[in-house]
C-alpha cells in the first residue's frame, strides 16, 4: 500500500513538473512569436528617456501603446526652430500665439473662449516648409511629438486598427503636453468613399471620435497639427476639426533672401553675395526646398575647382568660399525637376501625336489604294 501511494505522488510529481514544462515552452514560443516584441522593447526604452526629461515616473502603458510609443519624438532631440526657417514670419507669430503660447502657459488661457487649439492645418505646395513648422512648434513648446504614421496604425488582426488608433490619444494624454502629427493627412483622412475598405472607414471614424472626446476636455494640452498639400481633398468633418488653417505658400522675393540667408549662414561663403539679386533670378515658384537643392549644386564648383588644381600641380587644403558666380551658374544652367519633367510630358505628347497622325494617314492612303483596285476590277460576265 505505502509503494502504491510513493507511485501515486511521484506521477503526480512528473505530471505537475511536465505542466510547468508545458506552460513555459507555450509561453516562450508566444513571446517569440510577437510582432510587437522589437516594438515593445523600444518603446521601453522610449518611455524611460521622455521620464527622464520631464522629472516624472514612468506612465504604465498598454501593448498597443508601446507601437505608438516608438514614433515619440524627444522635442531635445529636434533641431529645427522658427529662427532656422527663412520668412513665414506672420505664420510664425500666429503659430506662436495660437499653439506654442497655450502649451506652455496654460495657466493663462483657462475657460472656453480661450480654451487651447486642439487642430491646426498646415497646407499648401510641397517644399514650402510645413513639416519643418511642425517641427519647430514642438521644439519651441517643448510639446512630446507624435508622429503618426499609418502604417504603424495597420494590423492583420481585426479590431487591432482601432485600438493602435486609440492609443495615439491615451498616450498622448498620458505623455502631455504633446503634439500628434500627421504628415500628409490627405492620405489617410480623405474625403470618405464607398469604394474604401472597411478598416480604413473604421480608422476614420474611430480617429474622429476620439478626437472629438479630447474638445471636451478642456484641460487637456493636446493638439492634432496636420499638413497636406491638397486640402480640397480632406473630408468635411475632418476639416470642422481642424479650425486653425495657415496657407504655406511659395516666398516671395525678400523671403527667398532671408531663406538663402539662413541657408548659407554656416557655410563657407563669400561676404559680398548680392542675395537680392539671386533671388530676383530665382523664380516666383521657387520654395524653399528648391533654394537648398541650389545651394547644393553650387557648393560643387569650389570642390571641382579644388580637384582640377590638384590635377595642374597646385595645392590646396580647402576649398575656396561659395562664391556668388557659383550660384548664377547653377541658375543659368539647372532645371527644377518639375519644369523638366513637365516639358518631357508636352514632348512625350506630341511625339505620340505625331505617331497617331502618320497613322491615320497611312490608313487613309490604303484605304484609297484599296478602293481605286476594287473599282478598277473587271466586273463578271455572264456566259
Amino acid at each position: 500500500m505505502a509503494r502504491q501511494d510513493t507511485t501515486l505522488v511521484q506521477e503526480l510529481i512528473l505530471y505537475a513538473a511536465s505542466a510547468a514544462l508545458s506552460c513555459l515552452v507555450l509561453f516562450a514560443g508566444l513571446r517569440h512569436l510577437d510582432p510587437n516584441k522589437g516594438a515593445t522593447k523600444k518603446a521601453m526604452e522610449q518611455k524611460k528617456e521622455i521620464a527622464k526629461r520631464l522629472g516624472r515616473p514612468l506612465v504604465n502603458t498598454n501593448p498597443y501603446e508601446d507601437v505608438i510609443a516608438c514614433d515619440v519624438i524627444n522635442p531635445d532631440h529636434i533641431d529645427v526652430e522658427f529662427d532656422s526657417i527663412g520668412g513665414l514670419d506672420k505664420v510664425k507669430q500666429a503659430l506662436h500665439e495660437l499653439v506654442i503660447l497655450p502649451l506652455r502657459r496654460p495657466e493663462l488661457f483657462a475657460g472656453k473662449l480661450l480654451s487651447p487649439q486642439k487642430g491646426v492645418l498646415l497646407y499648401g505646395p510641397p517644399g514650402t516648409g510645413k513639416t519643418m513648422l511642425a517641427k519647430a512648434i514642438a521644439k519651441e513648446s517643448g510639446a512630446v511629438f507624435i508622429n503618426v504614421r499609418v502604417s504603424n496604425l495597420m494590423s492583420k488582426w481585426f479590431g487591432d486598427a482601432q485600438k493602435l488608433v486609440a492609443a495615439v490619444f491615451t498616450l498622448a494624454h498620458k505623455l502631455q503636453p504633446a503634439i500628434i502629427f500627421i504628415d500628409e493627412v490627405d492620405s489617410f483622412l480623405g474625403q470618405r468613399r464607398s469604394t474604401d475598405h472597411e478598416a480604413l472607414t473604421n480608422m476614420k471614424t474611430e480617429f474622429m471620435a476620439l478626437w472629438d472626446g479630447f474638445t471636451t476636455d478642456q484641460n487637456a494640452r493636446v493638439m492634432v497639427l496636420a499638413a497636406t498639400n491638397r486640402p480640397s481633398e480632406l473630408d468635411e468633418a475632418i476639416l470642422r476639426r481642424l479650425p486653425q488653417a495657415f496657407e504655406i505658400g511659395y516666398p516671395g522675393r525678400a523671403e527667398r533672401v532671408q531663406i538663402l540667408k539662413v541657408i548659407l549662414k554656416d557655410e563657407k561663403v563669400e561676404e559680398d553675395i548680392d542675395f537680392d539679386h539671386i533671388s530676383s533670378l530665382c523664380g516666383e515658384r521657387y520654395t524653399g526646398s528648391d533654394l537648398l537643392e541650389l545651394c547644393k549644386q553650387a557648393a560643387y564648383f569650389p570642390v571641382r575647382d579644388l580637384l582640377s588644381d590638384e590635377k595642374n600641380g597646385k595645392r590646396s587644403d580647402t576649398p575656396r568660399p561659395l562664391s556668388q558666380a557659383d550660384l548664377e551658374k547653377v541658375l543659368a544652367t539647372s532645371r527644377k525637376t518639375r519644369v523638366a519633367a513637365g516639358e518631357y510630358g508636352r514632348s512625350w505628347t506630341r511625339e505620340q501625336d505625331d505617331d497617331y497622325q502618320v497613322q491615320d494617314a497611312i490608313s487613309g492612303l490604303s484605304k484609297l489604294v484599296l478602293s481605286q483596285i476594287m473599282n478598277l476590277r473587271p466586273e463578271p460576265q455572264d456566259h
